[in-house]
């Protein structure tokens, strides 16, 4: 390697903030192949955290085998350029909504992306990450958002370097939580999210209803839209949007909602009789 060649490397890697990850792929784009690695590596430039990832070294890092969740995706958004972000129950902690949700330290990330790359999920991460693709919406990057939309200020303002999460807003978060019904999130925590989103932009909601391709999902948004009845639920008209035809099962023992024929607990089946639709 000539000394030219070895400045220009050096000069790349200094760019990548000290903590953050770059993996393979990344390092390939710029001309630096395997075997170059493992040479920085060697020199202490890079510190491989796992096959095919690496880590600049900090000047104060800590020895834990452990890796935070927030620096890695920070990362693969603002220096990989992975088109991933957090969405569903993890977006709405992150944006005020975490009094109404019983998480604990033990509380999955969930990530939503179509490239997310095999060695993500297998990191020593400091947080279980659960991984979806972008197919619920038709429109992919509709509803995100890299900032706290509530207060005006970054959704993380205690990040480094002052790069903010991208991540879904309110309004697109519910609905991927929504689709994790019944399997992988209860009736009671979504209800208890309901119960806090009095602030929903319909503007928004309607254009995330109508790209949403899961006829379960807006069956069950307008189910509990309804149960709770918020000021915006009345600039929303159900039936604009694709409710599909005919009942759908979701839980065992259930009822079907009557007017949005869905099988779901027999509690969320009760008519409030303050909902009516937007005109």
């Amino acid at each position: 390697m000539s000394g030219q060649e070895h400045e220009k490397i050096k000069s790349l890697l200094e760019s990548v903030p000290a903590g953050f990850f770059v993996d393979s792929a990344w390092l390939e784009r710029h001309d630096i192949g395997r075997r170059s690695s493992y040479y920085h590596v060697k020199r202490g430039w890079l510190e491989r955290v796992h096959r095919g990832v690496f880590r600049r070294p900090a000047p104060n890092q800590t020895t834990s085998n452990t890796l935070d969740w927030k620096t890695c995706l920070l990362s693969m958004q603002h220096i990989m350029d992975y088109k991933l972000h957090v969405g569903g129950m993890t977006a709405l902690a992150r944006q005020g909504h975490s009094h109404y949700l019983p998480l604990g330290s033990n509380a999955p990330v969930w990530v939503y992306g179509n490239d997310i790359p095999n060695w993500l999920t297998k990191l020593p991460l400091n947080a279980k990450l659960q991984t979806r693709s972008l197919s619920l919406f038709s429109n992919p990057d509709l509803g995100l958002t890299s900032q706290d939309e509530k207060t005006g200020n970054s959704a993380s303002a205690s990040l480094p370097w002052d790069w903010t999460l991208t991540m879904s807003s309110p309004e697109r978060a519910i609905l991927e939580a929504l689709d994790e019904l019944p399997d992988h999130e209860s009736f009671h925590n979504l209800d208890m999210v309901f119960e806090g989103l009095a602030n929903l932009r319909p503007k928004r909601m309607a254009a995330l209803l109508k790209s949403c391709k899961k006829i379960k999902v807006t069956r069950l948004f307008f189910v509990f839209a309804d149960r709770h009845a918020h000021a915006w639920r009345k600039r929303l008209t159900a039936e604009e949007f694709n409710l599909g035809t005919g009942d759908r099962a979701l839980v065992k023992g259930g009822k079907i909602h009557p007017r949005y024929r869905i099988m779901v607990p027999a509690e969320f089946t009760r008519i409030n009789s303050e909902t009516t639709d937007g005109v």
